[in-house]
């Protein structure tokens, strides 16, 4: 008598059952970008800056930042030293529960660094923003397309920006 043909699935088929299962938790988005834009440049110009809001459901921290049209990605906070205002580059950023976090001009900010490409007013630029849920250590990669603008360019707010 020959065995089924599916047998040998069945332990795979469990497998998949048990991920199935589990996936609501795992796909449960804890931090939500919106009003994302970056600076659009000039031709030759090697770095801008990218900006966002970001509101998290529980203590988190903002841990990393990826994008493909730089050679470099790091977060950075402006500070006075003295009497003059200076950058720097942060390991992250606390996102208290409930609390909305703006990264803007003048204040904390993304800098994409040795830029690939001219950055023109309207093109998306993706970035992906690496989270740290504080309690779990768990870690979740959100990405967000960034609205290249002029620099005298206000951001708007629309609530349609928003990215769950």
């Amino acid at each position: 008598m020959s065995r089924p043909l599916h047998r040998p699935l069945l332990p795979l088929l469990s497998l998949l059952g048990a991920a199935l299962l589990a996936a609501p938790a795992a796909w449960a988005q804890n931090v939500e970008i919106s009003q994302a834009w970056a600076r659009a440049t000039v031709p030759q110009q090697k770095a801008t800056g990218a900006f966002v809001q970001l509101k998290a459901k529980s203590d988190s921290r903002l841990v990393e930042i990826r994008s493909k049209v730089a050679d470099s990605v790091e977060l950075h906070e402006m500070v006075m030293v003295g009497d003059t205002m200076k950058m720097r580059a942060i390991a992250g950023l606390d996102l208290p529960a409930g609390q909305t976090v703006e990264l803007k001009p003048g204040g904390h900010h993304i800098m994409l660094m040795g830029l690939k490409q001219q950055l023109k007013p309207g093109e998306a630029v993706a970035l992906s923003l690496v989270f740290e849920d504080k309690a779990s250590k768990q870690r979740e990669t959100l990405e967000v397309q960034a609205e290249a603008r002029s620099l005298g360019r206000v951001p708007p707010a629309k609530a349609d920006e928003h990215r769950h």
